[in-house]
């Protein structure tokens, strides 16, 4: 037997131990989500007077000629800096959200079975803003006065 197996098999089984934890011994679903902003998060207000923000990211996989999206709903509780920031992101943003899952069943309309995933958003980095093309003057703006600070200028092209 070789020294490097002899202390794994020498050693006796240790019990997991949570040490320093104030919580129950639960298991906590994380998600970890790279896709885009399915529209401008919006502001929504709580049964309890507070605010949340609101948005889905979709998340695409397989090949180009068969993908698969996925929709996942995002909850955030941000506030002041953070939840500006967040209300600023235009839609097709790309996004790395880490957050915790849950799964919510429910009944439609129609009494079929369906299934949500929602997260709860802990972290969120922007990985890429939508292109936007620079805007062209058109000819009505051309030669339209402009007020800036007070004084009058006129707009060339």
């Amino acid at each position: 037997m070789s020294a490097f197996l002899r202390p794994v098999f020498g050693a006796a089984a240790r019990p997991a131990v949570r040490s320093f934890s104030s919580t129950s011994a639960r298991g906590i679903a994380r998600i970890q989500l790279i896709g885009n902003l399915a529209d401008t998060p919006e502001l929504r207000a709580t049964s309890t007077g507070g605010e949340m923000i609101k948005y889905a990211v979709a998340s695409n996989s397989g090949p180009r000629n068969d993908r698969l999206t996925s929709w996942f709903k995002v909850s955030c509780f941000a506030e002041g800096k953070m939840r500006d920031f967040l209300l600023s992101l235009p839609k097709g943003t790309t996004v790395f959200v880490e957050g915790e899952v849950s799964l919510r069943n429910w009944t439609d309309e129609e009494g079929r079975a369906r299934t949500s995933v929602n997260v709860l958003h802990r972290n969120l980095e922007v990985l890429r803003r939508p292109y936007s093309a620079p805007r062209e003057t058109t000819e009505a703006e051309v030669g339209t006065e402009v007020e800036i600070e007070g004084e009058n200028h006129e707009h060339q092209q």
